[in-house]
C-alpha cells in the first residue's frame, strides 16, 4: 500500500518511523503548502496539496495520512481537501497493545508503546501518541491529540478536538468538552467544558479559548 503523508513537519518523522517498520506499507511522498509545484529527492516526491487528486486518478492502492500535530490545523486541512474516507489509513505502531474489541477511526495514527483497552472508541484523525494509555470503555472524538505518556482511566469522554497534555490524568467518567486544552501534567478529577483551558492539580479552568485555541 502506498502512503503520501499530508504535512512535512516534526510530526511526519514519527509516522514515517511507523510506515518504515510496518508491514505492507511504503511512504512514497509528502504533500505540503510549501512547495509550488512538485519535485523528487531520494526516491520521494515532495509536491502541494492539490496534488492528491491527481495522485488519487493515479495510483489504485494510494492512502493519505495528516501528518500535522495541530489539532485546528489537522481538520483544517482535512475539510479543505475533502477527500473521500476511503482513501485514508489508520496507522498503529506494532509496540502498542491494542484490544481486539477497541475501534479506532480512519486517519488516526497511534504511536509507539501506547495501551489502547476494552471497547475504547477512538474517532477518526486523531493523534494517540507516543506510551499513552486509554483505558476501558474511552470515547475519543475526532481530531484529539492525546499527548506522550497521558493516562485516561476508565469511561472518560473527550469531545472532538481536544488535547490532552503530556502526562495528564483524568480519573474515571470525566468529560472533557470539544477544543479543550488539558495542560501537561494536570490532573482532572471533574468535567471541564468545550472551548476551555485547564490546568493544575486538580485541574481547574484556567481561562476560555476561542476555536482557534487562543
Amino acid at each position: 500500500m502506498k502512503i503520501v503523508l499530508i504535512g512535512e513537519g516534526g510530526h511526519s518523522k514519527v509516522i514515517k518511523d511507523i510506515i518504515d517498520i510496518a508491514d505492507g506499507f511504503e511512504l512514497i511522498g509528502y504533500l505540503d503548502d510549501k512547495y509550488d509545484t512538485t519535485i523528487v529527492k531520494n526516491h520521494l516526491f515532495f509536491a502541494p496539496f492539490s496534488t492528491a487528486f491527481h495522485l488519487m486518478e493515479q495510483f489504485m492502492d494510494i492512502k493519505f495520512i495528516v501528518a500535522i500535530g495541530n489539532n485546528h490545523n489537522r481538520k483544517k486541512i482535512v475539510d479543505k481537501l475533502n477527500i473521500p474516507v476511503s482513501f485514508y489509513v489508520t496507522l498503529i505502531h506494532p509496540s502498542s497493545i491494542i484490544s481486539p474489541s477497541a475501534k479506532i477511526g480512519v486517519g488516526t495514527v497511534v504511536m509507539p508503546s501506547t495501551v489502547i483497552n476494552a471497547d475504547a472508541k477512538i474517532g477518526r484523525h486523531s493523534i494517540i501518541n507516543t506510551a499513552s494509555v486509554i483505558e476501558h470503555d474511552n470515547e475519543i472524538g475526532d481530531f484529539v491529540h492525546i499527548s506522550p505518556h497521558a493516562t485516561l482511566t476508565g469511561s472518560v469522554k473527550v469531545d472532538e478536538g481536544a488535547h490532552i497534555g503530556a502526562g495528564a490524568i483524568l480519573i474515571p467518567n470525566v468529560k472533557i468538552g470539544q477544543w479543550t486544552v488539558i495542560g501537561a501534567g494536570a490532573t482532572v478529577i471533574n468535567e471541564i467544558p468545550p472551548n476551555s483551558l485547564a490546568v493544575g492539580t486538580p485541574a481547574i479552568l484556567k481561562k476560555k479559548i476561542g476555536i482557534e485555541g487562543v
